[in-house]
């Protein structure tokens, strides 16, 4: 699936001409419209991503943009606080990356401040009729992808295999539908989930799991898990000796997991274009501006790429060096 890779989006939206809209200043100084952006954590590369494609089309469209970090998944008082500080500021929208997809503190503020001011749900579910639209992809398609690749490597009949899943934690609304869709894709073959770790996707804790899942299982064929998981074990096998080390399977993309790939220490990983989103959420908030329709919903189509794959001009991350301004 690796060169299917396609940029087409699953909306129009895409393709339309997208002309800058009015929005009222609120007598700041800077007449731009302004946009808030909440996000959980910028301790990977994805949330990089999806900023620096915000950075980059905000800037086409003469957009100033506020970033707002809550710091993980289980940051909800945090998040909650900072969107009251986005209305404080008098923005124009607000594009949220939710730490919990239908946690009702979270949703309450979020319908409260839509009554003010459009708010845009961003990569993540979001469980909330207050929203103008919604960026992403679903996460069950992600799964799915590394699902099916490994149920054509081992089809029904074939050698049983084994394998471990790190993830993030239960509360941030991706991890359900991924593993959901990973199940699924396998379904049929002969790869079996042993066992299912899961944690905040910082480094230090996906360090943590890794090397707990490798210890309770230390004879599984595959370690399918998020990118910063798929990090620590390429550090784990590079300073520890293990007798048999399993096969790495990302769920989403990162520098690391792109030169994991090139060099083949990672067999495939699921990729859903986090620039990509983050351009098309500026897109989509500059469009629907306060016109409420939660059933609008903007993404690239999921792709999965494999160490087989000919060659990765296509893909495109955020600069190594890239870090938003925040708040």
């Amino acid at each position: 699936m690796g060169r299917q890779y396609v940029t087409a989006c699953v909306c129009t939206i895409c393709a339309i001409a997208v002309s800058l809209v009015y929005f009222p200043s609120h007598g700041r100084a800077d007449t731009r419209p302004l946009f808030c952006v909440l996000v959980p954590h910028f301790k990977d590369d994805y949330w990089l991503g999806v900023g620096f494609g915000l950075e980059q089309e905000a800037a086409r469209q003469n957009v100033a943009l506020l970033f707002y970090e809550a710091g993980g998944y289980r940051a909800r008082a945090t998040q909650i606080a900072q969107l009251d500080a986005c209305l404080a500021r008098g923005v124009d929208a607000i594009l949220i990356g939710a730490v919990t997809s239908d946690h009702p503190d979270l949703t309450d503020a979020i319908t409260r401040a839509a009554q003010r001011v459009p708010v845009f749900g961003l990569v993540n579910a979001l469980h909330s009729d207050a929203l103008s639209g919604r960026i992403g992809v679903d996460w069950r398609d992600m799964g799915s992808a590394a699902g099916r690749y490994l149920r054509q490597l081992h089809p029904a009949g074939s050698p049983p295999k084994t394998a471990l899943f790190l993830t993030g934690p239960a509360e941030a609304g991706w991890t359900g539908p991924l593993e959901a869709g990973l199940r699924d894709g396998l379904a049929g073959g002969s790869v079996t989930i042993l066992a299912v770790f899961q944690a905040d996707t910082g480094l230090r804790a996906q360090l943590d799991l890794v090397e707990t899942a490798l210890m309770r299982h230390p004879d599984a064929d595959y370690l399918i898990g998020d990118a910063p998981a798929i990090e620590a074990a390429f550090g784990l096998f590079a300073t520890q000796t293990y007798p048999t080390r399993p096969i790495l399977v990302s769920t989403y993309m990162s520098h690391a997991i792109l030169r994991g790939l090139q060099n083949g220490q990672v067999l495939a990983a699921s990729f859903d274009d986090p620039v990509q989103q983050g351009i098309l959420a500026i897109r989509q908030a500059v469009l629907l501006k306060s016109r409420p329709n939660q059933q609008s919903v903007v993404g690239p189509k999921v792709a999965l790429l494999t160490r087989d794959d000919q060659g990765f001009d296509h893909i495109h991350l955020s600069p190594a060096e890239y870090f938003p301004a925040l708040q």
